[in-house]
Parts: structure tokens; C-alpha cells; sequence
């Protein structure tokens, strides 16, 4: 008897990896939902609409974006991590991704474990503004007066471990001075408040800051990225401008549930990486103030975890608690 179980036992060892390559070869034999844990119109949401139109006919196989909002996109992301591993769902991640582990009290998933990382698919700086009218003209000005009136200056952001919130966390560490942090249900709100003079600045994404500033409405100090932006080459990085270690960006990529095959990981990378580059893409996710960008797998993996660790720092100095 124990023969015989020993060699059922064998034989199903056998077949398993035949049928996961059989299952992987046929992959995409279905349509593939691209879970975006925001909602419909967002940044997250746009560029997820713009990679599929290329995506799905390099696939051979239909992409549904499905929108899953809430809680900072814990909702969608925990939706993903529960799904089979089998390449049909996949999960379109923005940068709460890496911040909900440092602010969201039993998370419900494992952020670096419960995920197959894919690539990175773009990358968003945040620029500095301020009013028009303000007489801080430069990143050295807002530091000066900031030291010179501790806490009376205050900033916005559409919350605590949002991408501007994070960046402003950084820029008083870095600068070392207090401001006040007044949150914001979206960034409109924010700017309305900068051009009514209730905060003094405020990092904010270049799709909703560029038509404010060219029509004079806010001043653009500088931006995040210390790399500049080949998007707003006249806008200085913060690191040219007085706090030369000052380097954050915000990034979407995509992720599978963790388990996923291998080879289904690695089409999915080499084929959204060779869409990332088509040119029409390109001035597409551009014109959202996002730089296309993609990166083997164990590259996306190594920025969750460091993203993860950096930002939970940065975030417990400024008194940070999970909620």
C-alpha cells in the first residue's frame, strides 16, 4: 500500500510542472483585469487606460481596467493579493503602495511579499509652488523665512503620506525647519488655497500645477526630482536650489499576486517594457507629467523594499502613527 501511495505521489510531482508549463504557454487565454485601486479620471487610472491600448494587442488578449478606490488603495491591492496567481489579475500600483505599510494600522497584506513585482511603468516629480504674489522667489527664500517664523508657514497636501506631504516631510528635514501641515481632499483645493494665500507652499503634481502657473496664478519654485525634468526643463530641481540631497519621485508599476509563474512574469515584463517605448505612449503619459519608465523585476522589488523602509523613517521622525 505504501508502494502504491509513494508512487501516485510521484507521478503527480510529475505531471504538476506539466501542466503549469502547458498553463503558461497558452497565457493569455482570457481577458486579463488590471485592478486600479483609485478611481475612475485619476492619474492612476489614465495611465492605466493609455499601457492598455498598446498592451492589449501586443497580448493578443483584451485588459479590463477595473477600478477598486478606497482607503488609500489598500481595497484594490488587498483584492489582488487574494487572487489566484495565474496572470489574469494584476494590480496598476501608485505611491501609497510603498506608504500604507508606515500609516495603515493591520494592513491586510504583506506589501514586499504578498506581490509578484513586474516593472515600473512611470514616474511622477512634484513641484515646489508657492503664490504669485509671495515674496519668496526661491527655494533658499521659503527656507529663510521658514527659519525665521517656526510653524507659521504652513503647506498643503491631500494628506498624511501622500506623495506632496512626503516631499514636504523631506524638504523640513533636510532643511531643517517646522512648518504646518493643512490636508486637502484633492489638489485643486490645494492650489485655490495657495492662490488665496491660506498656505504659503505646496509640492504638487505637474498635470494639475502647469496650467496654474502658466497662466501666473502660482509661482513654480522648483521640483522634486534631482535628476530636473525632461517634461519641465526650466523648472530647477530642489537639489540644484539649495538642498542638494533632496531627491523624491512617486512611481505606478504594475504587480501580480505573489506565486504567479515565472515565464508569465517575464512576458509580462518584456512585453510591457517594449510598450512603454512606443513613441505615442510616450507623449501620452508626458502630457499626464509622467516620465514612461520600465525595469526588471528584482529592480521594482528592490525599490518596494527600500521605498518602504525610507519612507516609514521619514515618516516616524514627523510623529507618524498608523491609524
Amino acid at each position: 500500500m505504501k508502494k502504491i501511495m509513494f508512487a501516485v505521489s510521484l507521478a503527480l510531482a510529475m505531471v504538476q510542472p506539466a501542466l503549469v508549463h502547458g498553463q503558461t504557454q497558452s497565457w493569455p487565454d482570457q481577458p486579463i483585469h488590471l485592478i486600479v485601486p483609485s478611481g475612475a479620471g485619476g492619474i492612476t487610472d489614465a495611465l492605466a487606460r493609455i499601457l492598455i491600448q498598446k498592451l492589449s494587442p501586443m497580448l493578443g488578449q483584451s485588459i479590463i481596467v477595473d477600478n477598486r478606490p478606497g482607503a488609500s488603495g489598500v481595497i484594490g491591492s488587498s483584492y489582488v493579493a487574494r487572487a489566484k496567481p495565474n496572470g489574469y489579475t494584476l494590480l496598476m500600483a501608485f505611491p501609497s503602495h510603498v506608504v500604507n505599510p508606515s500609516t495603515v494600522k493591520n494592513l491586510p497584506y504583506d506589501t514586499a511579499k504578498d506581490f509578484a513585482p513586474i516593472t515600473k511603468v512611470g514616474s511622477v516629480a512634484e513641484i515646489l509652488l508657492t503664490n504669485k504674489d509671495s515674496p519668496l522667489n526661491s527655494v533658499a527664500d521659503l527656507i529663510k523665512s521658514a527659519k525665521a517664523h517656526p510653524g507659521k508657514l504652513n503647506y498643503g497636501s491631500v494628506g498624511v503620506g501622500s506623495l506632496g506631504d512626503l516631499c514636504m516631510l523631506l524638504f523640513q528635514s533636510q532643511a531643517k525647519i517646522k512648518m504646518t501641515h493643512v490636508a486637502y481632499k484633492g489638489e485643486p483645493q490645494i492650489l485655490s488655497a495657495l492662490i488665496r494665500g491660506d498656505i504659503q507652499a505646496a509640492f504638487v503634481s505637474p498635470i494639475a500645477a502647469m496650467a496654474m502657473v502658466k497662466a501666473g496664478k502660482v509661482k513654480a519654485l522648483a521640483i522634486s526630482d534631482k535628476q530636473g525634468s525632461a517634461i519641465l526643463p526650466q523648472i530647477p530641481p530642489v537639489a540644484k536650489a539649495g538642498l542638494p540631497e533632496f531627491n523624491v519621485t512617486g512611481w505606478n508599476a504594475i504587480f501580480a499576486p505573489a506565486g504567479t509563474p515565472k515565464p508569465i512574469i517575464d512576458k509580462l515584463n518584456t512585453t510591457i517594457n517594449k510598450a512603454l517605448t512606443d513613441p505615442e505612449l510616450v507623449k501620452k503619459f508626458q502630457s499626464q507629467g509622467v516620465n514612461p519608465i520600465g525595469c526588471p523585476p528584482e529592480v521594482l522589488q528592490q525599490a518596494v523594499v527600500h521605498d518602504i523602509a525610507s519612507i516609514g523613517k521619514a515618516l516616524k521622525a514627523a510623529g507618524v502613527q498608523p491609524k
